[in-house]
């Protein structure tokens, strides 16, 4: 099949040239900003035919680069092979950063174009600022992308529902209280939302127009007296459901009525909004005369701390997760000792057998990753029909996977030993083990952000000279998106904020090891962070893990844990039984006692 990548790119340079512009940027966004993106808003596939998650980008008249992270640097050289795009790897020696080779390529009067719902205000002054050094400008009322894209999807139209009142502790009355105090501390007397998150998680309602997260296309713009407006499409919601919102002080508006609206303001209102997550397009609108207050969105801060209510039903979530993924990976085993064929999707298809299984049980928090072997080397692998690996009874096999349920978000990976293994696979595991359990017992001061911890996880890699090129923690929504800020565990980066962990936070604690072209390793759970003890010194926090589910022992190789690492896997494996125990019966019993034994 002819790839159709190159015929695109040309399009598009048809268009540039008749518009006058020398580059186009196409970054991984839409209107909200969002990580997984509907496909209405997949300019950037597309047109590269790189499929990664993250991404950026840009098509000159003799270049086009696509700028990636190590994640995902094995899955854009096989993907963007034969179509004209080059992979620029981000944080690379003697690589530019994006914006930095937009800067040393683009001349004076040169334009560089950039559609406007796809591009945060902030990233927008960025390019701005370095643009204006070479004299270039940047035009984000031009979506070029857009205008050769004959076949382009429709905008989703999934309906939108209430969070179930049984596992929506707190009333949407009471969050939206909590927020005007907020504007109100802040001086403003408007607030205008376009993340998904934020207002799924303020409005107490949930959708489907975006892949494994329950979240709905809108914007919201909260007035400091007792009204709101919620920009969505009205054919998605129910009468009941209007009047419900209505009752709340929340009226319905038309989705793309936001910019007219906006700009309807005045220069008595003081509106507050975050950069990082309004688009330029967006801003625009807002009139000239409104008094900016550029903070971040409260409702990220408050939506982070989940409640006691909220943990309980976690804790009871990863009750029942757990119990499906004892089944999913019993069945797997038996299978592969029966000499059956099995493939990667194999395991995709036997753990949503599971899960749905489970009460509450929604769908999958993200696609799940199952990478045999060398495929366990690419951190954001995905097995597809057109390309996948039958599994044998040997080596690993690297499972993270994820559920959405009416009570909350799993995210959870596994590295199972099929057979044999080899001594440096084994010595690997245990190492990202070493780093994974130091984490999880660690013990910190009030205050102390992610960033300060993430070396703890590193530590017994570093001391073999071996790292790996994600961060190793990220927080998870509830019933909401797997990842999920403010706060996150990784090394720390210049200017980045430094966001306090605070009992009730939920984080991943994912580290990893990637060989390409022989294996990956990564071991991950979720944990809650909790109140630890008061001294002299002050308040100490610590991790509560969340996750249950046994680590697959074979894989390590227990002489390289000491004695209190042995101890916390040991423990863990203890509570893990006692747990999952009273959810499991006959052969799936006696599949999670024997993987639970003390080693």
């Amino acid at each position: 099949m002819k790839n159709p990548i190159p015929a695109r790119l040309a399009a598009l340079r048809a268009a540039m040239q008749l518009h006058g512009v020398a580059a186009v940027l196409v970054p991984s966004a839409d209107p909200h900003l969002s990580e997984y993106l509907p496909e209405h808003w997949q300019a950037r596939a597309w047109l590269s035919g790189f499929t990664g998650s993250a991404g950026t980008l840009i098509v000159s008249r003799e270049h086009a680069g696509l700028w990636t992270d190590s994640r995902y640097f094995a899955q854009a050289e096989q993907q963007l092979a034969g179509s004209g795009v080059t992979l620029m790897k981000l944080r690379v020696p003697h690589v530019a950063e994006h914006q930095e080779w937009l800067q040393q390529h683009l001349h004076q009067g040169d334009v560089l174009a950039a559609a406007g719902d796809s591009l945060a205000l902030t990233t927008q002054r960025q390019i701005e600022r370095k643009l204006a050094e070479t004299g270039a400008g940047l035009r984000t009322d031009l979506d070029l992308p857009g205008a050769i894209w004959p076949d382009r999807p429709a905008l989703p139209q999934a309906p939108v529902v209430a969070h179930d009142p049984a596992y929506a502790s707190i009333s949407r009355a009471d969050k939206f209280a909590r927020l005007r105090k907020a504007m109100h501390k802040l001086g403003a007397t408007h607030h205008l939302l376009s993340s998904l998150d934020d207002i799924a998680w303020l409005t107490n309602l949930r959708g489907s127009d975006v892949e494994c997260n329950p979240v709905f296309l809108a914007h919201l713009l909260v007035q400091a007296d007792s009204r709101a407006t919620l920009f969505v499409n009205r054919a998605k919601l129910s009468d009941a459901l209007v009047a419900s919102l209505a009752a709340d002080g929340i009226g319905i508006a038309d989705y793309a009525s936001i910019t007219s609206t906006l700009h309807e303001l005045g220069v008595a209102d003081r509106l507050l909004l975050d950069s990082g997550r309004v688009v330029s397009s967006i801003a625009a609108a807002i009139a000239p005369a409104v008094h900016r207050i550029e903070a971040p969105n409260p409702s990220t801060a408050f939506k982070a701390i989940k409640n006691a209510a909220e943990l309980a039903h976690i804790r009871e979530v990863m009750r029942r997760d757990g119990a499906a993924l004892v089944r999913g990976f019993r069945r797997l085993e038996q299978r592969l000792a029966a000499g059956m064929t099995l493939t990667e999707l194999d395991v995709d298809t036997l753990l949503y057998e599971e899960r749905s299984a489970q009460p509450g049980y929604v769908g999958e928090s993200f696609a799940t990753i199952a990478g045999y072997q060398a495929n366990g080397a690419l951190p954001h692998y995905r097995a597809t029909p057109e390309s996948h690996s039958a599994l044998h009874a040997r080596g690993l096999l690297l499972i993270d996977s994820g559920g959405q349920y009416l009570g909350g978000t799993t995210d959870i990976t596994r590295v199972l030993a099929l057979g044999e293994t080899t001594s440096e696979q084994r010595r690997d595991a245990t190492l990202v083990m070493k780093g994974m359990i130091a984490l999880s017992r660690a013990r910190f001061p009030k205050g102390a952000s992610g960033p300060q911890l993430d070396a703890l996880a590193r530590a017994p890699l570093w001391a073999s000279c071996m790292d790996y090129g994600h961060g190793t923690g990220h927080g998870v929504g509830y019933f909401l998106n797997v990842h999920e800020g403010p706060h996150s565990i990784r090394p720390p980066v210049v200017g980045g904020a430094l966001v306090a962990l605070e009992p009730g936070m939920i984080s991943s604690i994912e580290p990893g090891l990637y060989k390409p072209g022989r294996h990956g390793i990564r071991h991950e759970n979720l944990a809650v962070v909790v109140e630890a003890e008061q001294t002299e010194f002050g308040e100490f926090h610590a991790f509560e893990t969340l996750t249950l589910c046994p680590f697959d022992r074979r894989a390590l190789e227990p002489s390289l844990l000491n004695p209190e690492e042995r101890a916390w896997l040991d423990d863990y494996h203890a509570s893990v039984r006692a747990a999952l125990s009273p959810l499991l019966e006959d052969a799936d019993l006696e599949w999670l006692n024997r993987h639970c034994a003390p080693l």
